[in-house]
């Protein structure tokens, strides 16, 4: 608990996975995941999911407002609600800079919205929850440099807050500076797990020496 962990390897090599195993979209064939000690598949999918709170790569927008799409998080949230979560985002300020607010029409699949608006927006969704776990699937992959930026010193505030939270991520500022465990995957395996400055300096996995190569 409280821990975030950095999860780190190539294209394909399962990371997106691992995530989904955890929120049981796939259940395991093979061995358990546990939270707390507790085998995820003894619990209520419902229990399970209002626990975990997930930003995917790809956003998906309702066509609506701004409000609307964060309350899908929480059905029924007050306003009061989507605007706490906002600011646990760190969004408050940006969503009140668009047209109208928390009342601008999004469009169908967040259309009017650029890519690093949209995956703000997905964060508040998930915040608004108050999930004990988040998980970040590759959330800067198609965002420009400025909004990596903002988007990575969320989750970075969050980290910071002692939120507990796997991130899968290309972005290795994060690895080494914010993670207190790192995960390399390789060909549907975890295998290397180290503290950062373990990680980084000694890498004892031949295919990680080769991944850090190509990306540090």
């Amino acid at each position: 608990p409280g821990q975030p962990t950095a999860i780190i390897g190539s294209t394909g090599c399962g990371k997106t996975s691992l995530l989904h195993l955890i929120t049981r979209f796939y259940d395991v064939t093979g061995g358990e995941i546990l939270i707390d000690g507790q085998d995820i598949r003894h619990v209520t999918l419902s229990s399970l999911r209002n626990a975990v709170g997930v930003v995917q790569q790809d956003v998906y927008l309702f066509s609506g407002t701004v409000a609307e799409n964060i309350a899908y998080g929480k059905p029924g949230a007050t306003r009061e609600e989507i605007i706490a979560a906002a600011r646990l985002a760190g969004a408050d300020g940006f969503v009140r800079e668009l047209k109208d607010g928390y009342d601008t029409y999004v469009g169908e699949r967040g259309v009017k919205l650029s890519g690093g608006q949209k995956q703000r927006i997905a964060m508040i969704r998930a915040l608004i929850m108050k999930p004990e776990i988040m998980l970040f699937d590759e959330v800067t992959a198609s965002l420009d440099p400025e909004m990596v930026r903002e988007v990575l010193d969320v989750i970075m505030e969050l980290a910071k807050e002692g939120m507990t939270m796997l991130v899968v991520t290309h972005e290795m500022g994060f690895a080494r500076e914010v993670a207190t465990r790192v995960l390399f995957i390789d060909d549907g395996k975890i295998q290397e797990e180290n503290t950062p400055k373990e990680f980084f300096a000694n890498p004892k996995n031949p295919r990680l020496k080769d991944f850090l190569s190509k990306v540090l």
